[in-house]
């Protein structure tokens, strides 16, 4: 049997996972692949299971029952994966097991191996993502329950932006609210380290050391500011609903706004947690949907609106962005729809001419890597993410 490292993202209505051969360098495409959604869905709808090996062949495509409220949902889930990956891992012996967790706060600035005392640690900052952490470690207990005995390692979202000065992590509140950890993490670093790690193939090494802007752009979105492939500054900041809007979270709001719905319209904190989570972003603004292909491929005036503002707080954001950097060399479009999304790409990159930037429309329509004119003086670039690959590499570097 061939060592294996086996991934696992457990967010609050999914479930991913990746199973990689562990060898002298782990490959990035993993031989097992899949995830469950749904988790927790309104209506009574299903959770949907599904599974891919290597070469992209569908190994499992089913619905899944999982009663009972959310959180029994989620352990439902984590049983009938820890089940399924037992009936379907003949010919590998799982080594260790790479974890996303959300949130290290300032404890944690790299991936660490997991005992008792710090998983213990981790859940000391449900406090500080309480709508994430508590799934990341339900998804600690069930591996180490059902493989007892494996070492298992966590790789925070918030490490890679510890490299930021301080300065750019703090909020203008008094010194002992901020000395309770309240200041800004920002989110999204496995990805923005994947970027980091391979962005010097893509653009020369002047500029990919350089002044750099990455845009993580998906149902959860957020940008990151680099100089020497280390973060400057993010978008997001204590919680992963500040900076760009995003498919159902409003992304940056005035703090009057939630004063004023306590106050006149008597929305309690549950309540202000769904609508800023749950209900706000391209859904809210659109009426229609959270999915930017849906959005596009639509007439309704509505959900022109919500593409607009999705890109014209982009173009917001990078302003700020090129503002901390002193400047800009290249820009990166990652994660679903920044990989995809050629005409949202295109309507950020039409209002940066100011900078340079100068788009190759036929490239961009390609999904091309390079999607920069040759004139242009900034280099923009799509790159697919790989947060699975920097979790596994990660983990293979501190086990036995």
């Amino acid at each position: 049997m061939a060592d294996a490292i086996l991934t696992l993202n457990a967010g609050s209505s999914s479930i991913k996972f990746a199973l990689f051969a562990r060898g002298a360098a782990i490959p990035r495409q993993p031989e097992l692949v899949g995830q469950i959604d749904g988790i927790g869905a309104a209506g009574g709808q299903p959770a949907h299971f599904k599974a891919r090996d290597a070469s992209g062949d569908v190994l499992d495509d089913i619905d899944l029952e999982l009663a009972g409220p959310a959180d029994s949902q989620h352990k439902s889930a984590l049983a009938f994966l820890v089940d399924w990956l037992h009936r379907h891992e003949a010919g590998w012996r799982i080594a260790g097991v790479g974890h996303r967790v959300v949130h290290g706060a300032q404890q944690f600035s790299q991936p660490i191996v997991l005992d008792s005392a710090m998983v213990d640690a981790l859940r000391g900052f449900i406090r500080l993502a309480p709508l994430h952490q508590p799934h990341n470690l339900a998804g600690i207990d069930a591996l180490s329950a059902a493989l007892p005995g494996i070492s298992q390692v966590a790789c925070f979202d918030t490490a890679f932006h510890r490299s930021q000065p301080e300065v750019a992590q703090l909020f203008a509140l008094p010194r002992a609210i901020t000395a309770q950890g309240v200041r800004r993490y920002g989110f999204h670093g496995l990805s923005y380290e994947y970027i980091a790690e391979v962005l010097p193939q893509h653009v020369a090494a002047e500029r990919a050391h350089g002044r750099v802007i990455v845009a993580h752009l998906g149902n959860g979105a957020s940008m990151c500011a680099m100089r020497g492939l280390k973060s400057q500054a993010s978008t997001m900041g204590f919680t992963a609903v500040d900076g760009l809007m995003m498919g159902t979270r409003t992304g940056n709001l005035d703090p009057g706004v939630l004063l004023y719905l306590m106050d006149y319209l008597r929305m309690d904190a549950k309540a202000l947690t769904r609508l800023l989570y749950k209900e706000s972003g391209l859904l809210g603004v659109s009426g229609i949907s959270q999915d930017m292909r849906v959005l596009l491929d639509s007439a309704a005036p509505e959900a022109h609106e919500a593409v607009q503002l999705f890109c014209y707080r982009i173009v917001r954001e990078i302003g700020s962005l090129v503002a901390a950097l002193d400047g800009l060399d290249a820009l990166v479009f990652t994660g679903g729809i920044g990989e995809h999304g050629a005409p949202v790409r295109a309507l950020v990159c039409a209002q940066l001419g100011w900078l340079g930037l100068r788009l190759d429309h036929v490239a961009n329509a390609a999904n091309a890597t390079r999607i920069s004119a040759a004139d242009s003086e900034i280099d923009a670039c799509v790159i697919p993410t790989n947060e699975e690959w920097i979790i596994a590499r990660h983990t293979a570097d501190l086990i036995p």
